[in-house]
């Protein structure tokens, strides 16, 4: 393995060894604290733009499934950040290690670097832009992006329409801003049509039953053309629902405001309360930009909070079929207590 380093935008350096493609690369820097899941994290399009940190120590023991496991159709992620690799794997569904997967999808990864101080450093700072060197390589480093200012959604949302379920009785449609696979699973499982468009298609000029807001990656900020379509939909009283970014861009929609979270939330243990009721969960999670609930007109109201720090986990409408939520109930990887939420949505069309 070559020597490589992981430079943040404060100076700070950490030494390891590479693993993945031999070439650098910049992003934002970010944890996550899952124990298990890293295919379904690295393929998870919300990661597009940032390097990301493991923080459970052993990675790459179980090598990687087929693409059919995955949550997209490539790895996301602009590095893997990890303290200690395993180079030897055992599953009965892997088909090739971590090492040359990430090879052949010429990602960049970093093996022994103390990831708990990482963490610890990220949480006292909030995230930050990092840059990885790799010993031997003589491209030119690329500059640091302007996270926040970057549309990532427009990146990793599908180009045209595409139709699963063809025929069902109930047809939604599902607006992709970086949707991960297992939402749609959830949805064919539960017998409707989805007609998945880009990001800023608009699905107004379509005959549909319900509405889907899918997840995605970086500012919402950056989708006001989303935003504008959610709006002229909220003209009739077909059920909307959304999860993560969809709930960002339900709420910027209802009149709300977004804000940027000191370091996000990334991982299957975060735990929220319904609003109103004593009923919690553990949710798996992937974000970090949250809802002002502060900024939510009348017509709005909590539905989920995040027990850790009390920050916004969903919204829902007063009269109308309207309810999004911050957090993954489709999982994968990650608890299913809070999948119930599809049923919901079905039941509404």
């Amino acid at each position: 393995m070559n020597k490589a380093t992981l430079i943040l935008d404060d100076g700070t350096r950490f030494q390891g060894y590479s693993f993945g493609a031999s070439r650098g690369t910049v992003g934002e820097v970010v944890f996550n604290t899952a124990m298990s899941g890293y295919p379904e994290s690295l393929t998870d399009p919300s990661y597009a733009g940032q390097l990301l940190a493991l923080t459970f120590p052993l990675i790459g023991n179980y090598g990687v499934p087929a693409p059919e496991f995955w949550e997209s159709e490539r790895i996301h992620v602009k590095a893997l950040i990890v303290s200690d690799y395993s180079q030897a794997y055992s599953h009965w569904n892997a088909k090739e290690s971590l090492a040359q997967w990430l090879q052949r999808e010429q990602v960049p990864a970093i093996t022994g670097i103390d990831t708990r101080a990482l963490t610890r450093l990220l949480r006292e700072h909030g995230v930050m832009m990092g840059r990885i060197e790799i010993e031997g390589d003589t491209t030119r480093p690329e500059p640091f992006p302007d996270y926040g200012g970057e549309n990532y959604v427009a990146k990793v949302s599908c180009t045209e329409p595409i139709r699963y379920n063809e025929g069902a009785p109930k047809r939604v449609v599902l607006v992709d801003c970086g949707v991960k696979a297992n939402i749609i699973r959830c949805l064919q499982a539960r017998g409707v049509e989805v007609v998945r468009v880009p990001w800023d298609y608009d699905f107004n000029t379509l005959d549909y039953d319900g509405l889907f807001l899918s997840n995605g990656p970086g500012n919402p900020d950056n989708c006001p053309r989303t935003v504008d379509n959610i709006r002229k939909a909220m003209q009739a009283d077909k059920p909307i629902f959304g999860i993560c970014m969809g709930n960002q861009l339900l709420a910027k929609a209802g009149g709300a405001k977004v804000y940027k979270l000191k370091y996000g939330h990334r991982g299957h243990n975060q735990p929220v309360r319904m609003v109103g009721t004593n009923r919690c969960f553990i949710t798996s999670q992937n974000h970090g930009y949250a809802v002002d609930s502060t900024t939510l007109s009348k017509d709005w109201l909590p539905f989920f909070e995040n027990m850790n720090d009390g920050s916004n986990e969903g919204i829902r409408h007063n009269s109308k079929p309207w309810f999004s939520v911050q957090f993954h109930p489709e999982a994968a990887a990650g608890p299913t207590d809070t999948q119930f939420l599809f049923d919901d949505f079905i039941r509404m069309l």
